[in-house]
């Protein structure tokens, strides 16, 4: 069983990401830092497990490195791709799916010394963070709690050169999939970190929150491994890549 993140009030372990961030929104480098000798993305599923290979595939276009949701299935809109050519959901933007990410971490750890200290940034701007006075949860209005204490909430920030700043964790490398609030006590809503990396930084992981994919910096060997891995869908990438709605330039 996975133990929860440890909320860490010194945020120095995270310094060394915001100098290695390109300012230049939605490159790939935008989101995970520079200087690693390899780049992957990893495509959040559709309706929790459908491959944009399939969508392709229905929707007679093309998945590439940098394919766009919206241009997979033929609407113009970047932020509504509904009435288009595929009937089905879209991918979650901001977070993996927790299947996916378990998968993710069992590639990642065969490629760092320290699966068991890990670091963990989780975005000061979900709306779950400071809960809710008064909400319907299944049916019922129940006031759901502040997913932090105070001391959390109010406390030291990881901070973003592109304005996102975080709240720092740390714990085993399993841990991740621990991050998350509970809705009522038997009711925890997952959500994966937006950066996730290892004590000897071998790799990074990041989830910018309106990406509907999650970017990983590491060696070649780590970028190989992922591209055969299974239960995930990846493509390599290159450092100055554009993931931005317009960066789909075959669909």
């Amino acid at each position: 069983m996975p133990t929860s993140p440890r909320w860490s009030a010194d945020v120095r372990p995270a310094d060394w990401i915001a100098p290695r961030l390109s300012r230049e929104l939605g490159t790939v480098t935008s989101v995970v830092p520079d200087g690693f000798p390899a780049y992957a993305r990893v495509l959040h599923p559709a309706d929790e497990d459908v491959r944009w290979a399939q969508v392709a595939a229905d929707t007679g276009r093309l998945v590439h490195p940098l394919v766009q949701w919206h241009r997979l299935v033929g609407s113009d809109d970047p932020a509504n791709a509904a009435g288009a050519d595929w009937p089905g959901g879209a991918p979650r933007t901001g977070e993996l799916e927790p299947a996916n990410l378990a998968a993710l971490l069992a590639v990642v750890r065969r490629h760092t010394s320290t699966p068991q200290t890990c670091w963990y940034c989780l975005w000061e701007g979900w709306g779950w963070l400071p809960g809710s006075p008064s909400v319907a949860v299944l049916g019922s209005a129940e006031p759901v709690p502040p997913a932090f204490p105070a001391e959390v909430l109010d406390g030291p920030r990881a901070r973003h050169p592109l304005g996102r700043d975080h709240l720092l964790f740390s714990g085993p490398l399993e841990s991740a999939l621990e991050l998350g609030h509970h809705a009522r006590p038997d009711w925890f809503i997952p959500q994966s970190p937006q950066l996730l990396w290892p004590d000897d930084r071998a790799w990074c992981v990041g989830t910018e929150i309106d990406f509907d994919s999650t970017l990983v910096a590491g060696t070649a060997e780590l970028v190989d491994d992922l591209l055969t891995a299974d239960g995930l869908e990846v493509w390599p990438v290159r450092p100055g890549d554009s993931l931005r709605s317009d960066g789909d330039l075959l669909n």
